[in-house]
């Protein structure tokens, strides 16, 4: 028999061998961890942690760690940066379109084109991320589109209609001005917002020259010869020339243009969709008094919406884990991973994954936006999906005529120029 010392000695061996398979049990609990690199806008976020704590819920063996990253041309030049030198984490958020194949697809990142989750997804989403022949990358939102939003108040106070024209728009801000009202809110704080009246203007640019994309992309086309394409540069002047301009326009930042036209303090801000859920986030309240019209062409049947495709979730060829990183995208492309979203933050559009639906409680600004896609399809992708042609100083010549400081024909002729390196960097034909 054992005497009470080996007995305790026993019970002593048996608990360290208890405590170590708690201990090892608890490791594989956690056996995979991915890494995940995100845009720093709130809205990314909070649906980048919602979509992964719904997905460790259901898969406990794997943990997903979230890094933010700036957004603009710092961000751009991190994600090329860690592609480069294989730094890049295991899953990562990134544009689709041009910028998606200016970080060379085909050589960095792995291609989904045989996965079945991929069948859940919206051709049109497809082709923004398709290369050769694969295809990289699932939507992270519903579809987007940039204009204008509104304030309805502000609207209502002063008895306005939505424009349909240019020049109806510009006789409102006439009455907004005169009222003491910002008539449009601009924040070149944050250059990459001073863009929109250029981009969104592509469903009028489509419109009137609707090989517009095709010969832009074989260099047939310009900007600076063409007139519907620079007509969106003469509109940052403009509004500029008219004094339209909230009085902080160089050094505003996002934020501030979002507060603005919440609170009423300025009416108009030309912006995309994505800024709904920062917008719903921030001022819950507000959301009623917020509208959203496609940005009006010097005519009413050139006046359309110009649709941005969502951001993708990519794996990079150098993830040590990308099985499990797939299963990560498999559940952002399921209807169970949309009202993930649905439920983290405000729907900014509808979504491009087969058997997901808009809650009933969408944003007056998401209502006035599904008129376009629903009545007679008034509505052209983007430029920036239609060619993989987008010049990186776009930013930068926008903020510059938009504070006075350039000429509408020199800023598309240098536009013209800096796409021209582009294309050549990409070796496209006629370049």
């Amino acid at each position: 028999m054992l005497n009470t010392k080996s007995r305790n000695a026993l019970a002593s061996m048996a608990t360290g061998l208890l405590t170590m398979t708690a201990l090892t049990g608890a490791a594989m609990a956690q056996s995979t961890t991915l890494t995940m690199l995100v845009d720093n806008a709130s809205h990314t976020i909070a649906i980048s942690e919602a979509l992964v704590e719904a997905f460790e819920a259901k898969n406990p063996d794997v943990a997903i760690e979230i890094e933010a990253r700036p957004g603009g041309g710092e961000g751009d030049n991190i994600v090329k940066t860690r592609l480069a030198t294989g730094q890049m984490t295991d899953i990562f958020w990134y544009n689709t379109g041009s910028l998606l194949q200016a970080i060379a697809p085909q050589r960095t990142l792995v291609d989904l084109s045989a996965e079945p989750f991929m069948d859940n997804i919206a051709e049109a989403f497809k082709t923004v991320v398709t290369a050769g022949e694969g295809i990289y990358g699932v939507p992270t939102r519903p579809a987007e589109a940039g204009g204008i939003f509104y304030n309805r108040a502000v609207y209502a106070q002063l008895g306005l209609e939505v424009p349909l024209t240019w020049a109806d728009f510009m006789a409102n801000n006439e009455a907004i001005k005169a009222a003491g009202i910002t008539p449009v809110i601009q924040t070149y704080g944050e250059p990459w917002t001073s863009q929109v009246l250029v981009l969104a203007d592509f469903y009028n640019v489509q419109r009137q020259n609707p090989d517009f994309a095709e010969q832009y992309t074989a260099g047939t086309a310009k900007f600076a010869t063409t007139p519907g394409a620079v007509r969106g540069f003469e509109y940052l002047k403009e509004v500029f020339d008219a004094g339209y301009l909230n009085a902080d326009f160089g050094a505003a930042r996002y934020e501030d243009g979002l507060r603005m036209l919440a609170e009423g303090t300025g009416a108009h801000y030309p912006m995309i969709t994505f800024a709904i859920p920062a917008l719903s986030e921030s001022f819950p309240e507000q959301m009623d008094d917020i509208g959203f019209f496609a940005l009006p062409a010097d005519t009413a049947e050139n006046t359309g919406l110009t649709v941005w495709m969502p951001a993708g979730f990519y794996i990079p060829q150098t993830s040590s884990n990308v099985d499990v990183a797939k299963q990560f995208l498999a559940f952002v492309a399921s209807p169970e991973g949309c009202a993930v979203q649905s439920e983290a933050v405000a729907v900014n559009g509808p979504y491009l994954i087969e058997g997901c639906v808009l809650p009933d409680d969408v944003a007056p600004a998401v209502a006035d936006l599904l008129p376009y896609f629903e009545e007679g399809g008034q509505n052209a992708p983007a430029l920036e999906f239609l060619s993989p042609i987008k010049g990186p100083i776009l930013e930068q010549l926008t903020v510059e005529v938009g504070s006075g400081f350039r000429e509408p024909a020199d800023a598309a002729a240098l536009y013209d120029e800096d796409v021209r390196k582009q294309a050549q960097q990409l070796g496209l034909p006629g370049w």
